[in-house]
Formats: structure tokens, sequence, C-alpha cells
């Protein structure tokens, strides 16, 4: 047994040899491989951080939000921050890796959202879906990061085809964004945008036409607001015009080049409009040279209006610019000053076939002339529903003599009253020698003539006693003519009362007609529509003002 157990071998202590790696730190390692290499490709695939400020956080919500470029998902709103000034607020979003070339000067974010606009409607899918980011790529070199966003969408996208017009107007009138733009009743464009002009006297718009409408803006073409309905009254009757359906209700612009304007290529975008109130003001004819006269009137100009026309036989040459009240400290009498322009180009001197334009000098020439022959401004009825007067250029018979005068850069024009006026004139002069007339005196007159004659007729029947039978018969139906004649001029006689009465009646008419005069020259429309009820006329009253106004 001894044996046995010496047979069993000793142990024999040997030396480490080196380290050996243990298979259960190869799963962390490789981990944290993947996990570095998960992260670096996360940040070599992650697209651009851009933000961009809006007036209010509206339709935008962190992590929801999206961004979107023609319908397609682009980047995700991350965060929404107020801006440090509490006037805006700022959102965070992340793009897809490739827009980097995208995000330029101009591109252009907005919320869609719904919107009724310029007759036009947008955003109704967002009512299900909710709010999102839209984006606008523009066409600048230059890279951003940082943006403001529209509050309204834009109107076109960049790339549309056309060209965009800069007008200028004195007030927006019913224009809007989406307004649309008309040629020959063709919707051919809209508005783009409008702003308050920095003096705060007027109003830029931008209008866009579409191609290839674009090609009819010349240098001479013409805008103007073609909303709600233009009624016009004139010699052929009422005329009503409007471009469409849609110009009533929201507005709309229209514009056209007039008729036998120069050709020209077209308009360049730069090139500012003057946008006009109307088609009939647009287009008129182009006047490059003014002459300003200055008219003064010693009568009511109620119903004159800047604006107004200076007719000459029917043709307009020129314009009311200015209606001023002026006192002659002279004689401390108060007139009204009409300042004028006058067109001279539309005088022409030389045959129909050969007409050659005048220098200033002739000009004033052939004015002064045709004054000494009789010109004057007079102040006439263009309208008698709305009462409204132009100044009326024309001959007149035996006017006082006048020369033209010159007043500073204007000269004056001579005046004459106007017909109504001349009506009103002539009634009160009538009215005054009816007035002056001594019914009674001629009533006393007439009764002592009578008595003379009847005192003559009783002498010769007694020189005539011894007369004929047949002279005597005569004699006494003499005497009852006389008797007859007596009976009527009697104070108290039909005929002598008759006759009174009819001149009161006379008076009386003559103070209806002034009145009527009076009246017509303040409210002219009342030969259409009527006297107003709440205007009842004192003949007595207004006589005695009109009194006052003589004294």
């Amino acid at each position: 047994m001894t044996e046995e157990i010496n047979d069993i071998p000793e142990a024999v202590t040997g030396r480490k040899s080196g380290r050996t790696v243990q298979l259960v730190w190869l799963i962390p390692l490789i981990a944290a491989l993947l996990g570095g290499w998960l992260a670096l490709k996360s940040v070599m695939d992650r697209g651009p951080v851009i933000t961009i400020s809006f007036k209010t956080a509206e339709g935008l919500e962190a992590g929801k939000t999206k961004l979107k470029f023609k319908d397609v998902e682009i980047g995700q709103v991350s965060t929404v921050e107020l801006a440090p000034d509490l006037q805006s607020v700022i959102a965070t979003a992340d793009l897809v890796k490739g827009f980097e070339a995208r995000l330029v000067d101009d591109a252009k974010f907005w919320v869609v959202r719904p919107r009724v606009s310029g007759g036009s409607v947008s955003g109704i899918g967002t009512v299900l879906s909710g709010s999102y980011i839209s984006v606008g790529i523009g066409k600048s070199v230059q890279a951003r990061r940082d943006f403001i966003g529209l509050e309204v969408p834009p109107i076109l996208s960049t790339d549309a085809p056309g060209r965009e017009y800069v007008l200028k107007s004195h007030n927006l009138g019913s224009l809007d964004y989406g307004s649309p733009v008309f040629f020959r009743r063709l919707q051919v464009g809209q508005v783009t945008g409008y702003e308050l002009d920095k003096d705060g006297k007027g109003v830029t718009l931008r209008a866009f036409v579409n191609a290839p409408y674009d090609q009819y803006v010349n240098p001479n073409s013409r805008f103007w607001h073609s909303s709600g309905v233009d009624v016009t009254l004139d010699a052929s009757g009422i005329k009503v015009d409007t471009q469409s359906l849609v110009s009533i209700v929201i507005g709309g612009l229209a514009f056209e080049t007039p008729a036998g304007s120069e050709v020209l290529p077209p308009a360049g975008p730069d090139l500012p409009f003057e946008l006009f109130n109307s088609r009939e003001e647009a287009l008129k004819n182009p006047d490059t040279l003014i002459m300003k006269a200055i008219m003064v009137f010693n009568e009511s100009v109620r119903g004159l209006t800047v604006g107004a026309p200076v007719d000459f036989r029917g043709i307009d040459i020129g314009t009311v610019t200015a209606i001023k009240v002026e006192i002659n400290e002279a004689n401390q009498r108060v007139n009204v000053a009409v300042e004028v322009d006058l067109y001279p180009e539309r005088l022409r001197a030389g045959e129909t076939r050969q007409r050659t334009a005048l220098s200033d000098k002739q000009r004033l020439a052939v004015l002064n002339g045709m004054i000494s022959r009789g010109l004057r401004a007079q102040l006439r009825s263009g309208n008698l529903v709305t009462g409204q007067l132009y100044v009326a250029l024309d001959f007149v018979r035996d006017p006082p003599e006048a020369k033209l005068r010159s007043i500073g850069s204007m000269v004056e024009i001579p005046t004459m009253p106007g017909s109504l006026e001349d009506l009103k004139a002539s009634i009160t002069s009538v009215a005054r020698k009816l007035e002056k007339i001594d019914y009674e005196g001629i009533s006393t007159d007439l009764r002592n003539t009578l008595n003379s004659t009847t005192r003559m007729v009783k002498g010769l029947e007694t020189t005539v006693a011894d007369i004929a039978p047949e002279a005597k018969a005569v004699i006494a139906e003499a005497q009852r003519a006389m008797a007859a004649a007596e009976r009527a001029i009697a104070p108290d006689s039909p005929i002598l009362q008759d006759t009174r009465a009819m001149t009161m009646e006379v008076s009386r008419a003559a103070q209806a007609i002034r009145l009527l005069a009076d009246y017509l020259e303040r409210h002219p429309e009342a030969l259409v529509s009527g006297k107003k009820a709440d205007e009842p006329t004192n003949p007595a009253k207004q006589n005695d003002e009109r009194k006052g106004e003589s004294r």
C-alpha cells in the first residue's frame, strides 16, 4: 500500500505564461465600436440646422411640425422658443442632408394653414393633417441659415414665368393679396404685395403679369382700378363698365395701352407705373405741355370740384387744379379764384393737314386775340342730377373790354356770370321795376283826367244847348260813356281791383321765380329728384337775406 502511494508523481509548480484575453470582454468592445460608428454615421448623415423667426407660434409644435417642399417632407421643427426681445418666436428646424445648396438668401418660409385671401382659398388640407412650414427656394448664391418667416404666403412661386411691376397709387382701394390683374377682360396676373410709402402720402403695389401677357406691358401702358361697377351718364345714355364678377366682389386691376401710342418694347420690371382711379382717367390724352391759368368768379362755385374739366365748345382743353377764396383789399369783395391747367398742344395753327405747334409767345398772342374778340370763362352745369359744374370757355356777345393778364407764372382769363346767374339777374331786375310802379298815382291821374273831361263836356252841353236833337243825343251818349269810365276807375271798381290783384300776382310770381333761381343754384338736382322735405322755403326770410346782400 505504501509502495503504491510512493509511485504517485509529485506536482511541480511552474511559471505563469503571458495574459490571455477573455471572450466576455469582446461583446462590450464590439458594442462600443458599433455605437461610435452609428454616431459618426448620424453626424455625417445629419442635414443642416436652421432657425426661422415668426411673429407668433400659431401652428408650430416642437417635434411634430414638418417642413415640406412641393409636399415632400424635408425636415422637422425641433424647438420653438421666444426671442430675447419677446417680439417674436424662433423655430429651430433640422433638415435632411443634401438641402444645404437650397438654403440661400432669398429662400422663403411660411406656415400653411387654412386661409381665404384675394378670392382664393388655401390650406384646407391642414384642417385634418395639421399646419406645416412650406419652403420656397430662391435664386441667390449667398448661403444663409437664419430666416424671417412670411406672415402671408407668396402668391407666386419664384420660377413662375412672367414679370413683376411696381405701381404707385394714392390709396389701396379694395385691393388685396391675390387680387386679379386683367387685360382686355382676361385675367393675366395678380397683386403680389403692397406697402405704405415712407412719407405716408401713397401706396406702392406690386403686380405680377404672367407670360406671355407681360409682352403687352410697355412704358406707355396705363394701369387703373377696375374694382366695382363704373356707371357713366353721358349724351349717348347710361354706360356700365366692369371687368368681371370677381373684380366687383374683391377688386382688381386692369391695364391697356392707349390707341395710337408709339410702339415700344416691353417694359422692364423696375419701371414704376401710376395707378389711376378709372379707365377714363388712365386713357386720357397725354399732355406734356401745360399752361397755368387763373379765373376769378364773383358768384357761387358750389358743385365745382378739383378735376372738373375746362371745356371749349365741347372739347376738354384743361382741368381744374385748385379752388381758393380771395379777398380784394381795395373794395373788400370776396371772390373765388379757380386755378386750371390748360393743354395748349390741343390748340394748333394752320390747315388741318399741315398743323404746326405754336411757341409760348405765339400761344399767348392767340389767346389774347381770342379774349379781345369775346372769349370768356363761365361756370356751367354739367349734370342736373349731381349739380356738378365745369368751366366753359366760349365767345359771348358784347362783353366788357378785357385783356390777358399775367400773374406770376399764370395768366388770368376774364370771366362772365353763368347762364343761371344771368337768369337770376334778369328776373330780379324785372321784379324791382314792377315794384317801383306807382299804381295809386296812375289811378289818381286817370280820375283827374276824367273829371276834367266831364267838366268840358258839361260846358259844351251848355254852349250847344240849341243844337239839333241829333247832337244832343251824341252828347248824351258821351256823358253816359264818361259816367261808365268814372265808375270803372272808382276805388272800389272791379277793374281797378282786378288791376291791383294782377299787379300783386305779377310781383309774387317774380319773387317766386327769383326764389326758384336761388334754390336751383344751390340744389340743381331738385329738377330731377324734387325738393327735399326737410328744406322748406321761407320767402320772407330769403327776401330779407337778399335785401341785406344788396345793401
